[in-house]
């Protein structure tokens, strides 16, 4: 049985629920890796990088419609990227760095699991080498 400590976000009691489907795609929606794999969402990311700023200043230059840049700033949203202020008749959006904690912690592991995983193949061919 899985719990949550495999790293689906899912609590164990959800994989025995009827609901399962929509716990899955509850996850997703808020799956800071889904928010970011588009190229524009990105790239507001980057922008945002420096600080919050209006709307329109963090989407501008994209080429892309109105509607198309609300859909895309809708994804960081619901993924917890990205939040936004009101300011009077202003938009502001900028980063939640506690919800791309949990990437960059899957990240750390990643990386040193294949860090390890090179060692293992550079101490292989070394001792191939060494055996010629």
């Amino acid at each position: 049985m899985r719990d949550a400590s495999d790293g689906d976000g899912l609590a164990e009691s959800c994989w025995g629920c009827p609901w399962l489907h929509s716990c899955i795609v509850s996850v997703m929606a808020n799956d800071p890796f889904r928010a970011l794999a588009h190229p524009i969402r990105r790239a507001i990311v980057e922008r945002l990088a420096r600080g919050s700023v209006p709307i329109g200043e963090a989407t501008e230059g994209f080429g892309v419609s109105k509607p198309t840049i609300s859909r895309h700033v809708k994804v960081l949203e619901e993924a917890g990227v990205v939040i936004r202020r009101i300011e009077g008749r202003t938009h502001r959006i900028g980063l939640d760095l506690d919800a791309l904690a949990g990437a960059v912690d899957w990240l750390d592991r990643q990386r040193a699991i294949w860090e390890r995983m090179f060692d293992v193949v550079d101490e292989y061919l070394e001792e191939q080498e060494k055996a010629k």
